[in-house]
Formats: C-alpha cells, structure tokens, sequence
C-alpha cells in the first residue's frame, strides 16, 4: 500500500507555517520591494529578521532541524521539506532561528562554546567557504593555502559567491594543508573569526542574492581552529553540501504554488476583447502545464526527503529534485511573467524578483550540469537501477 496523506502532525507543522508565512511575512513584501526599488537594501534588516525569529519561538518554533538536545525541534526531512515550501510562499528571505550549519556539530567541547551554540542562539553568523574563482563545480581544486608556521597556521587564497559571506562574523574556510594529497587527504577546514583578519568584499548579482569574495592574506590562526581532524576538510565539504539538496527546490514548490495562484486570479481578472483571458486556450495550457509540472515537483521533493529521513542514500533522488526543480520552476515563472503580460514586467508586482531569483535555482549548490552528470553516471555506473526507486 502506497500513503501520500501527512500525517497529523505533519498537517500541523505545515498549516502553522502557513499562517505565520500570511499573516507575518507576506505583508512585509511590498516594503521590501520598495526598498529594493529606491536602493535602501535587500530584504529584512537583521533587527527585523530576529523580532521575526523570536515571534515564532514563542510558539516553540526553533530550530527546525536542531537536535532536540541542543534545543532545536529536531524534525525530520520530510517536515523539513514542508516547512521550506511553505517559506517559498514569499519571496522575503526568511528562515527560522536555532540553526547551525551541519559540519559545525563535529566541533570539539571548546569549539562548541566558542562557536556552534552562539550560532543557535543566534549570537553568531557564520558562512560555508570552499568556492574559489578556479573552483565551483570542481569543488576538488581549491587553491587557498593554508601552511604551519610554528604552532600556527598561516592562510592565504580567495573565496567567492559565499552566502553570507558580508554578515558572517567567523567563517568555516578550506584550505590545501598537504598539495600532493590535495582533496584526498589534504584539505583543512578552519573555523576563523573575522577579527582575525579576513576580509569580505560584496558581489553584485541580477537577483537580491548578496554573496561575497572573502580575501585572506597571511591570516594567522592556532592549531585549535581546525574543525575535525586535519586533512579531512573535503570530507566534512561533501556533508555540509549533500546535507539537504532537497530543501532548494522545496521552497520553489511554494513559489510556484504562490506564482501560479497568482496567474489564474489575474486570468480569471483581467479581460481582452470582451473577455476573461482565461478563456482563451494558450492561456489555460500555461496554466495546465505549470500545474502538472508543480504536482511532478512536489512529489520528487517528497520522495527525496522520505529517503533522508529513512537514512537511505538520498542522493540521486535530490539530485533529481534540484534538477527539475530548477528548471521547471523558470519555466514556471516565465509562463506566469507572460500571463501577467507588462505588468508582470515590471517591479509593481513580485513576479519579475521572482524570476531573478529562481534563476538562481539552476546555478547554486550544484549545477543543472553537475545534477546531470551525476545522474548519468549512477545509472551508467550501475549504482542505481532504472525502476528501482521503490525498491
């Protein structure tokens, strides 16, 4: 027997954030296009962001995936996976408070005071730093150094398109301690504080997207700072990038689900010739389409998310969901761009930022190329079987 109902308490989590996603963070929208229109900023200011994030934990929402002993609700990655749709819904960005990147729970006693705490409690912000000019989909040929002097470590190289690469105060940095290892047994991850003397730089993009370049020159750090075991950085990469491939194209199911409402209230609306363009055929395929390319979508989400939590190797499923995600989810937008016809033009309505940052979708954390190829060669390589998702 095959059940696609949520369970009870999966309804709850889900309705819950759909509330709060209406009644707290959709009437932000119009401010925040407003400031991205006269250049006063991109999305919530910090102070915002954290009034947001301590509203909800007042209804015990912290933490989404935190373990329940660090305080974090703990939820699976099927509730995962519907709490990001349910975020889609508004493109203001917005997550809950109480998280810390996965790789930061392999900190030793002291670096947990120091580091992965604050950064639940939301005292600290951090960044992920393995992409390089040289080194983005080829994550294997990073070229920052990093070399003992002494008891010390000294690191030189440049990072770019680091998510909150502007607002992190420490950052987790990889960096070649053994050359001719190299990715086998030779990159470090470090865990340094920007007062000890990296530096960020802004990169403008076509969407609100804010990464940086963060430069470090001669950046001297302790032997503490390591995170994990030396040599074993690339490891603990391949983690923090695999940790929930899943989870990007589920917010897009909610951006699509918002889109598309938004598509056929204007058709139902707006008239031509005497007549509701929702009567007229190119229009209704658009909107057919869109509608089985959503449904497609969300149930690729759902069955990878199913596999994380059932500890089974997710990783051709998300592969597979972050690749049709990020593909059906322009098609998506452009169609409801069109519908909209100039006023979807323009930046009045939210579709066009839209469209910018579902671009994005089909660059970040893993190329529609890279998803592809790896596709490719689970199959050829005989690690998946053709048919064989159900077992």
């Amino acid at each position: 027997m095959v059940d696609f109902a949520l369970t009870e308490e999966q309804r709850a989590i889900r309705d819950w954030v759909r509330t709060f996603v209406e009644r707290e963070i959709i009437p932000l929208e119009q401010e925040v296009l407003r400031r991205e229109r006269v250049g006063e900023g991109h999305g919530l200011t910090r102070e915002e962001l954290r009034g947001l994030q301590l509203l909800a934990r007042k209804s015990d929402f912290w933490g989404v995936q935190t373990p329940v002993e660090y305080g974090g609700m703990g939820l699976d990655a099927v509730a995962a996976a519907l709490v990001e749709v349910e975020l889609g819904r508004s493109f203001v960005p917005f997550s809950f408070g109480g998280n810390a990147d996965n790789i930061l729970y392999h900190a030793n006693a002291e670096q947990r005071e120091r580091y992965l705490l604050p950064t639940i409690s939301g005292e600290r912000r951090s960044c992920f730093a393995i992409t390089e000019p040289g080194a983005g989909s080829d994550a294997k040929a990073i070229r920052a150094r990093a070399h003992r002097d002494g008891s010390d470590w000294v690191i030189n190289g440049e990072k770019t398109f680091i998510t909150g690469g502007n607002e992190a105060d420490f950052t987790m940095v990889f960096a070649v301690t053994d050359p001719e290892k190299g990715a086998d047994g030779g990159v470090t991850c470090f865990l340094v504080d920007r007062d000890q003397g990296w530096r960020s730089e802004p990169i403008h993009t076509m969407g609100e997207w804010g990464p940086a370049s963060l430069v470090f020159e001669d950046v001297r750090v302790p032997e503490s700072s390591i995170l994990g075991e030396e040599g074993q950085g690339f490891a603990l990469a391949m983690k923090w990038i695999g940790r929930g491939r899943y989870l990007l194209p589920a917010r897009a199911v909610g951006a699509c689900e918002r889109l598309l409402g938004m598509a056929v209230e204007y058709a139902n609306t707006r008239e031509t010739f005497g007549t509701p363009i929702a009567e007229r055929q190119a229009i209704q395929w658009m909107i057919a389409d869109s509608q089985v390319e959503l449904e497609a979508l969300r149930l690729l989400v759902l069955s990878a998310a199913w596999q994380v939590a059932g500890d089974r190797d997710s990783r051709h499923a998300q592969s597979i969901a972050k690749l049709y995600g990020g593909q059906k989810a322009n098609e998506i937008v452009d169609r409801v761009l069109q519908i909209h016809g100039g006023m979807g033009y323009t930046r009045e309505l939210p579709v066009e930022r839209w469209y910018r940052e579902l671009r994005l979708l089909r660059i970040y954390e893993g190329t529609d190329e890279i998803q592809r190829r790896a596709i490719a060669r689970d199959l050829l390589k005989g690690h998946v079987k053709v048919g064989a998702t159900l077992g």
